[in-house]
């Protein structure tokens, strides 16, 4: 079963979405992310992305009493990324109700504090490669590294990492459709993990070439803007993830 996981990127404490990583480059979707997530969970979502992109850029999380009350609102399970790079920081956003916590930066950067979340937290945890050109992006999306997300990949399996989402930056907020040849790299080079996929989904299709792209472990996707846009509906996106028929 492939998880579709709506997107709420929190900015100003607003709902928005930036176009390629770039923070200056945002869309305000909705001014009352709690009021989004409702929303998304009326249209049939069981599943919530949500990053604190203001707490990604800064380095500790900033939005902490909204992302609780998503969290609080929201029926499903909510995974959070941005900003959680320190242990007070995964506690606490474990402690306000979320499920999953997504690790990015820090999980690179800081192998002792990766090591405790993998044993804190075990399914609890996602790590977050975000890569432009294969290549993986930091701090939030505003520095690249030399390091390649598939040798990335294969490392963070050692340390125990079994979900592992993958953005591809140069599509994100694009609508330009999903780069599937970079997660099935990904997945090839790391066979535990369970890949998320994010960046580009633009239309239906995207979703079912996706669903039929036999990427190992293809545990999920997720849908920013195309949502926002209404391209298609949340059940529209259930059922061609889950290959009913149109």
């Amino acid at each position: 079963m492939i998880t579709l996981f709506p997107a709420i990127d929190l900015q100003g404490g607003k709902a928005v979405r930036l176009v390629q990583g770039d923070f200056a480059a945002s869309t305000t979707f909705h001014e009352d992310p709690v009021a989004q997530a409702q929303a998304f969970a009326e249209d049939g979502a069981h599943a919530l992305h949500v990053v604190d992109l203001d707490g990604a850029l800064n380095g500790e999380p900033v939005h902490a009493p909204l992302i609780a009350e998503i969290a609080n609102r929201f029926p499903g399970e909510v995974q959070l990324g941005g900003g959680l790079r320190s242990r007070a920081a995964i506690e606490t956003a474990m402690a306000t109700g979320v499920k999953r916590v997504v690790l990015g930066t820090v999980a690179l950067q800081d192998r002792g504090l990766l090591e405790w979340a993998v044993d804190r937290l075990e399914g609890g945890l996602a790590v977050a490669i975000d890569a432009r050109d294969g290549m993986v992006a930091t701090h939030g999306w505003t520095k690249v590294s030399d390091q390649e997300a598939t040798a990335v990949a294969a490392d963070l399996v050692k340390t125990g990492v079994r979900r592992l989402i993958y953005t591809d930056i140069g599509r994100d907020g694009m609508l330009t459709g999903p780069n599937i040849g970079a997660p099935r790299r990904v997945a090839e080079a790391a066979p535990p993990l369970h890949i998320i996929a994010s960046g580009g989904i633009s239309s239906i299709e995207d979703l079912i070439a996706l669903r039929e792209s036999k990427i190992a472990n293809l545990a999920g996707v997720i849908v920013g803007r195309a949502l926002y846009d209404g391209r298609f509906t949340v059940q529209q996106a259930l059922d061609a993830l889950a290959g009913a028929e149109a």
